[in-house]
């Protein structure tokens, strides 16, 4: 079985959101400069790289990541490609044979952006239709290979909110680059940070 980390890895350099702050790690203490241990600080904002959204992101008074249920975090999961160049919608999903699938990620285009420094707008989002039709068959937990589920400038947040309000876990930013379509066991651990509406994950897939 071979493991997948499929994590973003934490650069000052990575692509961020529009707005949103990226990694910083500051010197504390030094041993070159006297001190007894190497000791840093870490400033990000919560959805920077590999992430998952927590209910409260969009849905004022709503739970923070820490409620977040180990139960639909970890288990079994389907790898998806998807060759629309704009959206996951419908019809793919309906071609894909999910067959009770409860946890999907999809791997798009996306995925040759995943390492560049420059945000690209025009990434491959989750239609809201897609969106409303993975929470009509049970999708518990959805995934995708860039920074939102969402289209870039969209007039309303349906995507997430049709998630959200669903109960649906969303995992942004995974580096789907190397593991090919597939089923999988998949491991999310997302920092547990009280009242958070999201935190960093580390994401494994097994499998393959």
């Amino acid at each position: 079985m071979r493991l997948y980390d499929v994590t973003m890895t934490l650069t000052h350099s990575m692509p961020t959101y529009p707005g949103e702050p990226g990694p910083a790690l500051t010197p504390v203490k030094r041993m070159k400069k006297g001190d007894p241990a190497n000791v840093s600080a870490l400033s990000l904002g919560l959805h920077t790289g590999t992430h998952v959204d927590a209910p409260i992101h969009f849905i004022e008074g709503a739970p923070g990541v820490e409620a977040l249920p180990l139960e639909i975090l970890c288990g079994p999961a389907r790898l998806v490609r998807i060759d629309d160049p704009e959206a996951v919608r419908p019809g793919e999903l309906e071609r894909a044979g999910l067959n009770g699938a409860t946890r999907v990620l999809f791997q798009t285009r996306n995925r040759e952006w995943i390492k560049a420094s420059r945000f690209h707008e025009d990434f491959v989002y989750i239609a809201p239709e897609a969106a409303e039709w993975l929470v009509a068959r049970g999708v518990r937990l959805v995934g995708i290979d860039y920074l939102s589920v969402e289209a870039f400038g969209a007039p309303q947040p349906r995507t997430h909110q049709t998630f959200l309000h669903a109960g649906v876990v969303v995992i942004e930013g995974l580096d789907l680059s190397l593991p090919p379509p597939g089923d999988y066991d998949l491991r999310c651990l997302p920092l547990k940070i009280a009242g958070a509406d999201g935190a960093p994950a580390r994401v494994v897939l097994a499998g393959g």
